[in-house]
């Protein structure tokens, strides 16, 4: 057995070595914001940092809630001008999708920028993968959105799982949608925030709930319909007798529907001003469908047509029938070039060659 000082200065000598690395500094992370972009230049002087109380103090418990990372603010400029420019990043798609539409404005008008964008004047807000981006512009001109279009395919790109997007929000109905009121809930701070009229206690997150929320035109007012997802038909069927024993108590404002359906994992609510037909109508337009992914083709492009599969089909017969037609030839003038080459020696040869007599008397 080695002796103990022997094991001593081996363990001396690992320390030394795992010293330096423990005190090596770890590497930076790569800026969230590329150095220029369709003319422009980042300015010097800009804001990095990873606290979401730096980043949005009114709102530091929301971005934590959503799993921020890191942002970065820059000023980028060409000659005679300037614009304001401000990224957040998130753990996943999910994250980002919750923070775009909470700083989404409601007189945002759609714009075709990255993931999905909108504009309201001289700002625009838009989400590509896992980064939310703040644009304050100093004028919009021709090239505003294709300036900003090539912004976003310089931002760092996530992996293909941070990168999906949740489904949820394709549960929400069309019909009598409020424009830009869409909310998407990942904990009790972004439930607050939406307004949803439901306790926090009533969806339980801590069953991994995520939740989807949408105000609504009714004849009575503006009622809000929130969708709640579960890992499972049983956890929100138990949620659902909760709500509904909630329902039940009267606790809500006198003339406020607040009703509640559940179908597969999801749980349906629609509370505030409306008539039982218009929340009957709105919960049963929400139906869980197991298929939904939010990239699905909805028909049959022209490679997958009928008509370009009996084309190949014909491809291929034509294909085979080439292939034999030049097997044959050579065989056959294979067989003709032997025979010139070689006569009577393998083809047509004489009958005492081809039979074998034993003349057995």
């Amino acid at each position: 057995m080695p002796s103990t000082r022997r094991i001593l200065s081996i363990l001396a000598a690992i320390l030394l070595l795992a010293v330096p690395l423990a005190a090596a500094p770890a590497q930076p992370a790569a800026p969230l914001l590329p150095p220029e972009f369709a003319g422009w230049q980042k300015a010097p002087g800009g804001r990095t940092g990873a606290d979401p109380a730096a980043a949005d103090p009114a709102y530091a418990a929301l971005l934590k809630e959503y799993g921020l990372t890191d942002f970065e603010e820059a000023t980028y400029t060409q000659p005679g001008r300037s614009i304001q420019v401000k990224a957040a990043r998130f753990t996943d798609a999910s994250g980002a999708l919750g923070a775009f539409f909470f700083y989404r404005e409601p007189r945002m008008v759609e714009e075709k920028i990255g993931t999905m964008a909108g504009s309201a004047g001289l700002h625009v807000l838009f989400l590509q993968a896992n980064i939310v981006v703040d644009v304050r512009l100093d004028k919009v001109t021709a090239m505003s959105a294709a300036s900003l279009r090539e912004l976003a395919k310089l931002l760092p790109a996530p992996g293909r799982r941070s990168a999906t997007l949740p489904i949820l929000p394709l549960y929400l109905p069309l019909q009598g949608y409020v424009r830009n009121s869409v909310r998407y809930i990942e904990g009790p701070e972004a439930l607050a925030q939406a307004q949803s009229r439901l306790p926090a206690q009533l969806v339980d997150f801590g069953r991994s709930a995520e939740a989807v929320s949408g105000d609504y035109t009714t004849s009575a007012g503006t009622a809000t319909l929130t969708v709640i997802q579960y890992p499972t038909p049983q956890i929100a069927g138990d949620r659902l007798r909760a709500i509904q024993a909630f329902a039940a108590g009267g606790d809500r404002p006198r003339g406020d529907m607040f009703v509640a359906r559940r179908s597969g994992p999801l749980v349906a609510v629609v509370a505030g001003p409306s008539s039982p037909s218009e929340a009957r109508s709105l919960l049963e337009s929400v139906n869980y469908d197991a298929d939904v992914t939010w990239n699905e083709p909805t028909f049959l492009g022209p490679k997958n047509s009928v008509t370009n599969l009996v084309i190949n089909i014909i491809y291929l017969v034509a294909l085979l029938f080439l292939f034999m037609l030049v097997v044959g030839i050579a065989f056959g003038g294979l067989r003709v070039l032997i025979k010139r080459l070689y006569p009577d020696r393998f083809f047509d040869r004489p009958d005492d060659v081809e039979i074998i007599r034993l003349n057995l008397r």
